[in-house]
This record gives structure tokens, C-alpha cells and sequence, in this order.
């Protein structure tokens, strides 16, 4: 196993190419999920696999699992992949790494001849980002049973359009239920998105959990008026209610030494220069590695924005949409990720993921383990992302390393 290296141009060269395809003027990418776009990619993604004797099959959600059989076809695949839909300002690296160094180590395997016990599968899973269909990970929260395929297929973007119509649009509905598929291990490699392997100088993050997340919509309903003539004690601005609760919502978060919050989408109406802000819309992003601290930042948010209204005459209704315990990986998985990083040669710490992933969903029906490599600054969501050729290569090559002892593990428990 030691012997088996994947190609680091190869998997850059597919970085790059990959990248032109919703390339910004900025360098980086705007692949919203289920639109053309990702159909491109999907497309290339498929004849890719295809060439290397793989077998695709897609479910109703979307979700693209790319198969190279080995020894025992009864025995359920060892999976590897993550994400191919990006931000409205994405980088190079997000999702698309995971995606990208999966297929190197099936190339890997396929130029090597190597043959595995398991099969091994490359997942794209559909709309991680939620950037276009909110919450996030939907199709790998409908595949573990968070989320119910109805309720999924019937979020909405800003436009109107539904998540199934979208589907049905890029032709991606398949025929496979979501969460039908089996699987015997799931591994994803990944950027960090945050700074701490670069700030130590180490080539791998051995990930042993996610942190807990949840995500809230708020609408705040006051009365648009002429902005010329209503005097500033008689208006009821909604957008000077937003802009208090944005305040609150970070001065929550620097309570506690580990959380983040975030408001990341505001929609004003009507929109007009010279008329007082009737209707806001706007979204929050809680995190911590505690479930305890997000509810007390719940709490004090919600306790905030009643006195808001209280105080400006607004109606303020908040919703929550999605709530992600803090999560776990398999101590067998990790195992695997630090061995591989250990025989590879490579500088390794433990830590948990600060951002969700699919991942953390997949652990909930397999067992799972992730692998982060350091990026620039610690910086992602964000056209300046930037990881380089090695560290891409560092992560792909642990990535195959795992995957293979991990197939050695399942040969010996269910016995040649």
C-alpha cells in the first residue's frame, strides 16, 4: 500500500479545470447548485468516473455515487467524495478538493491495477452549500433521515424556484431512494476554512467531530413611509431594527470564547431611496462546539429582539430551519486518517470542523472521518481561497491511504 501515490498534477490540473467552469472575474467560482452549471460539472464528473470503469447511479435527491467494484460486490462500498456546488463567491477548493482528490485516488487505484475487497465509491453530494436552497447539506441530511425528501424537494430559493423543479430542470432526479444506498465508510477531504493547521505548520487535520450549528430566518414587518415627510419619532424602520439585532447577535456570540454568529443574508423592501425600510428579511448562522452556549445565545437574541420591536413598533417573527448537534466521528475511521497521515509522512494534528459538512450527516448512518489541509490565511467562501498543489496532493494521498487500510480492516472482519 505504501507504493500507491497519487499524481499531484493531475489532481491539480483538475482543480484548475474544474474552476473555469463558473469561473468569476476574481478567480473564483460561481456554481450555485442544480443550476447549468453544476450540470456542466456533474456532466464532466460523470464521463471522468466512466472512463475508469465506473458505474454512476444517482438518487432522487440528486446525489451522484460513482462505483469501481472490487473482490466482494455484497459488501457495501467504502465512499470518498464531498461537494461540487460553491458559493456566489467560492473558491477553487471548497467541495470541489473532496470531489476531485476522491476521483485522483480511484484514478490511482485504476492506473495501478489494484484491487480493492470493497468497492469503492466517489459521492458529489447535492446542494451542500445552501447558498441557493436553504439549509445546507440537504441531500446528505435526507440520506442519513434528518430531513424528510418531500419537505426537501419543496425549499425554495429566493426566485420561487423549488429544490425538485430544479432537480428536474438539470435532469439530476434519479431513480435510487435517498438513503438507500449503503455504504461501509465514508471518508472527506477538505479545506479547513479557518486558520489553526497553517498558524502550526502542519499538512493534515486529523478531523474528529463537528462542531454544533443552527440556522434562523427572521423577518422584521414594520410600515414603509415617505422618507421625506414622516418625522424620525413616528416611523417604525425596519431596517433600523435589523441593524440592532445584527449587533446583538454578535455581541452574543463574543460572549463565549468558541462561538461565532453570523447574519449573512439581509433583503430590504420595498427598496426605495427615498422610502422608510417596511419588511426586512434576514438570516443568522449560530455555532459552538457546545449546544448549551448556542441556546443561551438563542435566548438572549430573541430576548433582544422583543425589546427591539417593543421600542421601534415592529412585528418580529424568528424562525429556526435546521439544528445540527455537535458531532462525532468513528474512532475506527480516524484511526485510518492517522495512520495514513503517519505512513505518508506527514505533520498532523486533532481537531474538530468549525464549518458543517456532509459528513457530519453521513456519520449518523456510517461510519465516517474527515481530513482538512491547510489554506491561505485561513480563508474560504471567498474568491482568494487558495490551497497549494502539495497540500491538495497531501490530503489525496492520506485520503487513499485511509481508504485502503480501512479496506484491509473490512477484508479481515468479514474474512477473504
Amino acid at each position: 500500500m505504501k507504493n500507491l501515490s497519487i499524481d499531484p498534477e493531475r489532481l491539480w490540473d483538475d482543480l484548475m479545470l474544474t474552476a473555469r467552469i463558473g469561473a468569476t472575474p476574481k478567480g473564483g467560482i460561481c456554481r450555485l447548485t442544480l443550476t447549468a452549471l453544476d450540470r456542466e460539472v456533474r456532466d464532466w464528473f460523470k464521463a471522468q468516473t466512466e472512463s475508469l470503469g465506473c458505474a454512476v447511479t444517482v438518487d432522487d435527491m440528486g446525489t451522484m455515487f460513482a462505483r469501481r467494484e472490487g473482490q466482494r460486490a455484497d459488501v457495501p462500498p467504502i465512499a470518498m467524495g464531498s461537494h461540487l456546488d460553491t458559493q456566489p463567491t467560492g473558491g477553487k477548493f471548497d467541495g470541489a478538493l473532496g470531489v476531485l482528490a476522491a476521483l485522483e485516488a480511484l484514478r490511482t487505484l485504476h492506473r495501478a491495477g489494484y484491487e480493492t475487497f470493497a468497492p469503492i465509491e466517489v459521492v458529489n453530494w447535492t446542494n451542500e452549500e445552501g447558498a441557493r436552497f436553504a439549509p445546507p447539506m440537504i441531500a446528505s441530511g435526507v440520506f442519513a433521515g434528518v430531513y424528510r425528501r418531500d419537505w426537501a424537494c419543496a425549499r425554495a430559493d429566493r426566485g420561487g424556484e423549488t429544490f425538485g423543479a430544479a432537480l428536474d430542470n438539470i435532469g439530476y432526479r434519479g431513480a435510487q431512494r435517498c438513503g438507500d444506498h449503503r455504504l461501509s465508510a465514508f471518508f472527506e477531504v477538505h479545506i479547513e476554512q479557518g486558520p489553526f493547521l497553517e498558524a502550526e505548520d502542519k499538512d493534515i487535520g486529523i478531523v474528529t467531530g463537528v462542531q454544533a450549528m443552527r440556522w434562523y430566518e427572521m423577518t422584521i414587518v414594520g410600515q414603509d413611509t415617505h422618507a421625506g415627510t414622516t418625522p424620525m419619532p413616528r416611523r417604525h424602520d425596519a431596517l433600523l431594527g435589523a441593524a440592532r439585532i445584527v449587533e446583538t447577535v454578535n455581541r452574543a456570540a463574543r460572549q463565549f470564547p468558541q462561538a461565532v454568529g453570523t447574519v449573512g443574508i439581509l433583503e430590504v423592501k420595498p427598496g426605495s431611496p427615498n422610502v422608510v425600510p417596511g419588511e426586512v428579511f434576514l438570516t443568522m448562522d449560530l455555532r459552538d462546539p457546545d449546544a448549551a452556549v448556542i441556546d443561551r445565545m438563542e435566548q438572549e437574541i430573541a430576548t433582544q429582539a422583543r425589546a427591539i420591536g417593543a421600542e421601534l413598533g415592529l412585528e418580529i417573527a424568528i424562525k429556526a430551519i435546521s439544528a445540527e448537534p455537535a458531532v462525532r466521528f468513528d474512532s475506527g475511521c480516524v484511526a485510518a486518517v492517522r495512520a495514513a497521515a503517519k505512513i505518508s509522512g506527514y505533520s498532523a494534528r486533532d481537531m474538530i470542523s468549525r464549518a458543517g459538512h456532509d459528513a457530519a450527516f453521513v456519520s449518523r448512518v456510517a461510519p465516517t472521518a474527515m481530513i482538512f489541509v491547510p489554506c491561505k490565511d485561513g480563508i474560504s467562501h471567498n474568491e482568494a481561497e487558495y490551497s497549494s498543489k502539495e497540500q491538495c496532493a497531501a490530503g489525496a494521498q492520506v485520503l487513499l491511504q485511509a481508504v485502503l487500510d480501512y479496506d484491509r480492516q473490512l477484508a479481515e472482519r468479514y474474512g477473504r
